[in-house]
């Protein structure tokens, strides 16, 4: 599926401009003549001139290019199941992760992923499980992000 590029275009200057009307609030560092809005600004310039430069190449080929393509990938049902069970599986995270726990969530969603992706039954688990607790463990002790426990509350490291 290919979009035009005007479109991607209003999509990155809307956010640009986001961005600048969010960052001009952010309060002045005293003694510093540089604040909290620098780089964020700096981003947000570089979002609104990459925008305004899409929606113009795309406006120009408007009559030659259409708006939206469909790729071929939409003919074929393994990429639209694997597509599917893609956001299916993120809704499924925000539902359950709370309850059941990060680790009880991303094993399943992940060995799923795997098996559309055509790898063996086995190696999917497999794969998910080591992945799970690599993943865990880089979010929950390197980096400190509170991952939920779920059901596995009492055996928390």
């Amino acid at each position: 599926m290919k979009l035009n590029d005007a479109v991607f275009g209003l999509l990155l200057l809307v956010l640009g401009g986001v961005v600048l009307f969010i960052v001009r609030d952010y309060p002045s560092i005293p003694g510093q003549q540089v604040g909290p809005d620098l780089f964020p600004g700096l981003i947000a310039v570089g979002l609104c001139i990459g925008g305004c430069i899409l929606l113009v190449r795309g406006w120009r080929v408007r009559a030659t290019v259409p708006w939206l393509q469909m790729g071929d990938w939409v003919r074929s049902p393994r990429h639209v199941l694997a597509l599917v069970l893609l956001i299916g599986s993120v809704l499924f995270y925000i539902l359950v992760s709370q309850q059941l726990g990060f680790l009880l969530t991303a094993v399943p969603i992940l060995a799923i992923l795997f098996r559309v992706l055509q790898v063996p039954l086995g190696r999917s688990v497999l794969i998910a499980v080591i992945a799970s607790l690599v993943i865990h463990f880089a979010f929950y002790k390197l980096m400190r992000v509170p991952l939920p426990w779920g059901v596995l509350e009492q055996y928390a490291w």
